[in-house]
């Protein structure tokens, strides 16, 4: 008596990535009420700089209270708002492209008239999943990747995702043979492709994408004739150098590509104030794009994930505060840093290292010499002592749909630098307590691995990933 997408598994619950966040939900850690409590590392909450934006309020009462010049505009809030967006955000939505174009250098610079408001950037990857792409049709990926990919992407479109495999040898970075093995996987798979979707700074990486990489999957869909999304929703949070890219900028160069503006048009932006403001729980989320169809269609759909009209008249009066951006933004920066390197020298003191990175919430951490076995049989065992044992959620390599067993995902900016010393002082005192523990590789030997049996894991766990992703098809037929 229920429909199918209710009783088909399709909502990716069953992930370790979500499994982990029920495991601290039932036993959270607490300093004074529960100190052997599962400390929390596989959330991506910005929590480092909530003063300075409490010290805006009290200085700035009037959007909390919904007064404007002394008078209460509760009733003007209250009423109904269509798709456009109250007056009082409308008027001030270049305060948006504003504040897009100072985290981007202002290097790039924005149309307000191609922006869409969406009810986070969750609701903002949807939306252009049904403007631009069918049930059955599917997008290219590049792994690792957000594990809530498979829940925003596919669950109420029926798109699919086709994984783009890279690889610790280089980085994880993206390569034209990577991109030209998913495009022939997906048409194996009688699966039409309608775009390529990447997260630039990367989730679960922390690493800018390069020029090179943008130029590259530029070139890419013009020559395949599709379309690229890039979610930017960590594009303020870059604390080192290289400097944060956008696409947008890369496209600005290439006036030399054949179709230029058919190309322009099939470039889309997301972006979010969850990450780099911190406001995962105010929904404020952004589409740019510079096709009229796709800004017309996205706009009649965002009725259904509306940005509420007290959160809007907020955030435009935050945002217009250019001062107070300007000074916000740099000493976030400077505070991911710090936390990034308190994180990093506590694992170092344990043995273990990191990939590289320059931006994000989380360290992608290498813990393959912990594995009892190159297997993610193995990393799932490791994941679970890590959370019944240790006492840590963390994010394992195959919930991201790496190639590679052993990688984590370990979020720093979501707890206090108390609770990440104890967090470190856990993982220091299993790996002392584990016996098949051995040196963690430096230098040169940061990415050496045994090849043979990294590529026959990769291609079992290629085809775990397309199992999973066709399972609920299969049963449908």
């Amino acid at each position: 008596m229920l429909s199918k997408k209710v009783t088909c598994n399709e909502h990716g619950q069953d992930s370790s990535y979500f499994l982990g966040w029920q495991e601290y939900e039932k036993n959270p850690y607490h300093e004074i009420k529960n100190p052997k409590g599962i400390i929390q590392m596989g959330l991506a909450e910005n929590q480092l700089s909530f003063e300075l934006i409490e010290e805006w309020l009290d200085q700035n009462p009037e959007p909390a209270s919904f007064k404007r010049n002394g008078d209460y505009i509760f009733r003007e809030l209250a009423l109904f708002q269509d798709y456009h967006g109250i007056p009082a955000f409308k008027n001030i939505m270049q305060a948006m492209i504003q504040f897009m174009e100072e985290i981007r250098g202002n290097r790039v610079s924005f149309d307000s008239n191609n922006l869409v408001l969406t009810a986070g950037s969750t609701s903002a990857n949807e939306t252009l999943m049904f403007c631009l792409a069918d049930p059955g049709d599917a997008f290219l990926i590049p792994t690792p990747y957000y594990p809530g990919f498979d829940r925003d992407l596919k669950w109420r479109t029926g798109v699919e995702i086709v994984p783009i495999q890279c690889n610790s040898s280089n980085g994880f970075k993206i390569t034209q043979s990577a991109l030209e093995d998913a495009y022939s996987q997906a048409t194996k798979l009688n699966l039409r492709v309608k775009g390529v979707l990447i997260t630039n700074p990367s989730n679960p990486l922390g690493t800018t994408t390069t020029h090179q990489e943008l130029n590259l999957l530029l070139n890419f869909i013009a020559s395949m004739n599709i379309h690229l999304i890039s979610d930017e929703i960590y594009s303020g949070t870059v604390f080192s150098s290289p400097d944060f890219v956008s696409i947008m900028e890369v496209l600005t160069e290439r006036n030399d590509l054949m179709d230029y503006k058919e190309v322009r048009n099939r470039v889309h932006v997301v972006y979010s104030l969850s990450k780099d403001l911190g406001f995962p729980g105010f929904r404020v989320g952004v589409i740019y794009s510079n096709n009229e169809m796709v800004v017309s269609a996205a706009t009649k759909m965002s009725s259904f994930c509306l940005v509420s009209s007290q959160t809007q008249y907020l955030v435009s009066e935050m945002l217009s505060d250019k001062k107070f951006t300007s000074k916000y933004m740099s000493e976030n920066r400077k505070r991911l840093k710090q936390r990034q390197d308190m994180l990093i020298q506590g694992l170092c003191n344990s043995g273990i290292s990191c990939l590289e990175s320059n931006a994000g919430l989380f360290c992608w951490v290498d813990m393959r010499h912990l594995l009892s076995a190159n297997t993610f049989e193995a990393e799932l065992e490791l994941w679970k002592t890590f959370v019944f044992k240790v006492g840590l959620n963390i994010s394992p390599a195959s919930s991201c749909h790496c190639s590679e067993p052993g990688w984590f995902r370990l979020c720093f900016a979501n707890i206090s630098e108390r609770t990440l010393d104890i967090a470190m002082k856990r993982i220091k005192s299993f790996v002392a307590s584990t016996s098949s523990t051995t040196a963690a590789p430096t230098g040169n030997d940061k990415y050496r691995h045994n090849s043979s049996k990294i590529n026959n894991t990769r291609k079992l766990f290629t085809k775990w990933v397309f199992r999973l992703s066709f399972n609920n098809r299969e049963n449908d037929r």
